[in-house]
């Protein structure tokens, strides 16, 4: 998790207030008719070894490796997408199914902390059992074929208290450095480490392919900087920790040794960590530039430190910690959108990332602890108080793994990874020759290609979180490549406000060449051979082809026309029916399939029933061993078009008209309507002022729960075996509301506006029948509490803001599939 220090909130801030004074005399620098030229004639340098040996084979001969420029897998070009889940803070008996969904959005590679305090919370007593079993966590990984990238500390952060390191290590001695007494513990807690995971690594035939040691470490002097890190190494070495690449987070003036390691960089939309309780200007993180740490990147948008880039720059561009969302602090409780997210992956990818790797992919919510309790805190000299149990982070997959709406935002690139990451690896980032002025410069078209020869992408970006961009009128790129120039697209079109597409250049399909589209690339399948691309809301999807001879290009209820060479298909409705057809002079068809948008966000792949299918559903689907799970609260949304079409039948499905090239099943479940009995138990006391800390607000303590309203809430047994989970949700007006049952804590909440949700089946079913106990503290008028546009209540003339508006029980059914013979 990335921490700015503290100068850079006051520069953040006074750099805003001055770029604001000169944001409104920003004019449209190039005229609206003329195009955004992207110079890539120049070719990158060829890609060089790394000064270290890095990578490793398998005992069956698979080999990754990795150059100056990207990874590679048995020599081929790789750009895998990474998803952050924290075994340890999720129930062990679902660790599989959420596995399942993780590749189900397109993750190739899991990483987890391994949070020290979690497992030796008391000096000498290891824990590795129940949702701590990180053996067992790797070992599902690997059954359902996701590599994994343990990070192993023993400073980790993740909000988690001390860093992850037990409260009996900082009393025992100095942390973070080469003191002795230190490393001994360290030596200890490796080796444990090293034993559960002994025989899972690549060299062994498992599928632990990256191991991070520590994490946002920057400190320097005697016995730290390199020189810690390069102990900690030899320590991990000698506890079995032996795994192809070893990483470092390469911001905030890491520390990094010049041998064995890669740097890795991340970035965010918003940060619960800023001093600030304003919106937060716009954020370099939707600008194409290769400048890697976003503390480096001023409001000019160039860097502040060239030698910085020029290190970094030695080696791939790779990420762990794009936010995936963002966690809630007390004081600071931004709302990331699907938009917020998935933005940023397409702007990364343009600038150059060659592994993408989310913080989080998967919510959780902290364990109990024997002596404390896990989250950070104020209270333990850390600089933000964030919920003692909720670690939702606002993730794809969320604290109870439900399929928020950036799951399928990120969906439609990872898809897009999976099947043409080998080509955009070894393509490099070029930048037009006029880039944006400034952070504020909402006039300049945001535009970056990546090339290899005369093939590429061309990544558009008119999104800026909470600073909303103009339609961007006749936008038009001339690429300049080594062979020729292409205008994209021929004529000038319009891009709306909010959009943000990649375009293909020169792409063979089939036997001829998509000279490009301004449909996006989704996906393909090789059986039918078939390329599925969506158009954006806004932008009529229009089709170049260089055709190779005796070929011929159709596409019903579209317009064709034949110029110059090229062949255009334009005039589409995209839909499940729009479809191109390319026949090849050997007789050989290629299908290009046209989705809206909005059916790319419901779009799954995975091989079932004995080959590649596509899907669409609003449903949150997984797949599980010739199995389909579609997982719905809504009952009308659990019907599945499948392509290619099926001549079969499925067990409580029904099947319905087909959609286009796509067959329709409609699953039949009985429908079930649960109610809360919610009793109202006492009303809160008046609030007292809230606390500061040496900075910002600090979170009620628990005794201040002593004062808050409280509700009894009872919930019905639900005995059906289409029903996976059931959430309680809950909509209120407060500070900070929590679930008892008894003493027992099970859920939190820092109130940001949002809905809250409670998976059920994570609270025991003996506590569920004794009843859930709702606690709300009332939110003050005069809190210093950032909170997000339009999500603060109406205060009555008291002062205090309490509501509870809605209890609900939610069932989520689950209907199945079944491929299988």
């Amino acid at each position: 998790m990335i921490i700015a220090p503290r100068t850079r909130f006051t520069a953040l801030l006074c750099s805003a207030l001055a770029a604001s004074l000169v944001a409104s005399a920003f004019t449209l620098k190039q005229d609206s008719s003329s195009p955004v030229v992207i110079n890539a004639t120049k070719p990158p340098s060829p890609p060089e070894p790394l000064p270290f040996p890095a990578g490793g084979r398998s005992p069956d001969g698979h080999v990754l490796s990795v150059n100056n420029r990207y990874l590679l897998r048995d020599g081929v070009p790789w750009l895998p997408v990474m998803g952050e889940f924290h075994y340890s803070r999720y129930p062990e008996a679902q660790w599989e199914e959420e596995i399942l969904k993780m590749k189900a959005g397109g993750i190739q590679i899991v990483s987890t902390y391994v949070f020290w305090i979690y497992h030796e919370e008391i000096e000498g007593q290891f824990d590795w059992t129940g949702q701590r079993n990180l053996r067992k966590f790797v070992e599902l990984c690997a059954k359902h074929h996701m590599y994994v990238w343990v990070r192993v500390g023993p400073w980790a952060h993740g909000e988690c208290r001390n860093g992850g390191l037990p409260d009996w290590v900082v009393a025992s001695c100095p942390t973070r450095q080469n003191n002795p007494v230190y490393l001994e513990h360290v030596q200890k807690f490796y080796a444990q480490v090293g034993r559960q995971l002994e025989g899972l690594f690549w060299k062994d035939g498992g599928r632990i392919i990256g191991v991070q040691l520590e994490n946002e470490y920057n400190l320097k002097g005697p016995g730290k900087g390199v020189e810690h890190i390069l102990a900690l190494e030899k320590l991990a070495h000698d506890a079995g920790l032996d795994a192809p690449f070893y990483t470092l987070t390469g911001w905030d003036g890491a520390q990094i040794p010049s041998r064995d390691f890669l740097p890795i960089f991340g970035g965010y939309a918003d940060g619960f960590w800023f001093r600030t309780l304003s919106e937060l200007p716009p954020y370099p993180n939707y600008f194409f530039t290769k400048i890697r740490c976003e503390e480096n990147v001023g409001d000019d948008l160039r860097s502040k430190h060239p030698e910085i880039d020029a290190l970094d720059a030695a080696y791939p561009y790779i990420t762990t910690e794009m936010g995936g969302g963002m966690e809630l602090s007390y004081h600071r409780r931004p709302s990331i959108s699907a938009d917020d997210t998935a933005a940023m992956e397409l702007v990364k990818l343009g600038a150059g990332v060659t592994m993408y790797g989310f913080y989080m992919f998967h919510g959780g919510t902290n364990p109990d602890g024997k002596l404390t309790t896990f989250q950070e805190s104020q209270a333990t000299g850390y600089p933000n108080d964030v919920p003692v149990k909720n670690y939702d982070f606002q993730a794809p997959l969320g604290e109870y793994g439900q399929m928020h709406p950036s799951f399928g935002a990120v969906k439609i690139f990872d898809l897009f990874l999976q099947d043409f990451g080998s080509s955009l690896a070894p393509m490099a980032p070029y930048l037009p020759d006029q880039m944006p002025e400034s952070r504020f410069d909402t006039a300049t078209p945001r535009v970056a290609a990546r090339v290899e020869g005369d093939r590429g992408f061309i990544f558009i970006n008119n999104y800026q979180r909470l600073h909303p961009l103009p339609n961007r009128k006749n936008l038009q790129i001339q690429l300049k490549l080594a062979g020729r120039t292409l205008e994209v697209p021929r004529h000038p079109v319009d891009v709306p406000g909010g959009a943000y597409i990649i375009w293909p250049v020169n792409l063979p399909v089939g036997d001829s060449l998509l000279e490009y589209s301004t449909a996006q690339l989704l996906c393909k399948l090789d059986d039918p051979n078939t390329y599925v691309f969506f158009a954006w809301p806004g932008i009529s999807p229009e089709f170049s082809f260089v055709p190779a001879e005796g070929s011929s290009i159709e596409a019903a209820h579209a317009h064709v026309a034949k110029e110059g060479g090229r062949v255009y298909v334009d005039a589409i409705e995209p839909g499940a029916g729009a479809t191109i057809q390319i026949h090849g002079a050997g007789g050989k068809t290629t299908q290009i399939i046209v989705l809206t948008r909005a059916q790319a966000l419901n779009t799954w792949k995975a091989y079932v029933g004995g080959r590649e299918r596509l899907f669409l559903s609003t449903g949150e689907l997984y797949f599980e061993q010739g199995r389909v799970h579609v997982l719905g609260t809504d009952a009308s949304s659990l019907t599945v078009r499948v392509f290619p079409k099926l001549d079969r039948s499925f067990p409580g499905f029904t099947k319905a008209p087909a959609d286009g090239v796509f067959d329709a099943y409609a699953a039949h479940v009985q429908l079930i309507s649960p109610a809360a009995d919610v009793l109202k138990l006492s009303d809160a006391a008046p609030s007292a002022p809230v606390k500061m800390g040496t900075e910002v607000a600090m979170a009620p303590t628990d005794a201040e729960f002593a004062n808050a309203a409280r509700w009894m809430i009872r919930v019905p047994h639900i005995a059906s075996a289409g029903v996976s989970e059931t959430f309680l949700h809950i909509e209120y007006e407060g500070d900070v509301a929590r679930l008892y049952s008894g003493d027992n804590l099970f859920a939190d909440s820092f109130n940001n506006g949002a809905a809250w949700e409670i998976g059920l089946s994570q609270i025991p079913s003996q506590d569920l029948a004794r009843g859930l106990e709702l606690k709300i503290l009332p939110l003050r008028k005069d809190a210093p509490i950032y909170l997000p546009a339009g999500s603060r209540p109406a205060f009555p003339p008291s002062g205090d803001a309490l509501k509870l508006k809605d209890v609900r029980v939610v069932p989520q059914y689950d209907a199945v599939m079944d491929f299988q013979p």
